[in-house]
């Protein structure tokens, strides 16, 4: 079993920045693919970003590309998501999962159901 922890969220002002943490236990993420979403109040959760085991592939939402940022350090764990110039829009809870297969491609990486591990969110706010 995997345990995923989010951390980083909190208020902002729009224009500003946070940086998001996902520290992972139990089995090493080193080999899977890690994925971040998002739910705001009564919408669905939806795909931020994601990156391949190695690193070396990523997708992003079109509305956070060029604004976001996502990377890994796999000797700690840990994936991160640099989140710049914030747009109330962005407001809602980020979730962190881990997808357990070998596979990576855009359309993979975005499914939702393609991800075994989630973390239990952390919240960012950003304020107009």
């Amino acid at each position: 079993q995997v345990q995923l922890v989010e951390s980083g969220g909190g208020l902002v002002q729009a224009g500003g920045s946070l940086r998001l943490s996902c520290a992972t236990s139990g089995r090493t993420s080193r080999n899977y693919s890690m994925g971040w979403f998002r739910q705001a109040p009564g919408k669905e959760r939806e795909f931020v970003s994601a990156i391949s085991w190695s690193g070396s592939f990523t997708v992003y939402a079109d509305s956070v590309k060029g604004r976001f940022t996502i990377s890994r350090d796999n000797g700690k764990n840990t994936v991160f998501l640099q989140m710049n110039s914030l747009k109330p829009e962005d407001t809602a809870v980020y979730y962190c999962a881990l997808d357990r297969g070998t596979s990576f491609s855009g359309s993979y990486l975005q499914n939702i159901h393609t991800y075994d591990d989630w973390g239990q969110g952390t919240q960012v706010t950003v304020s107009s």
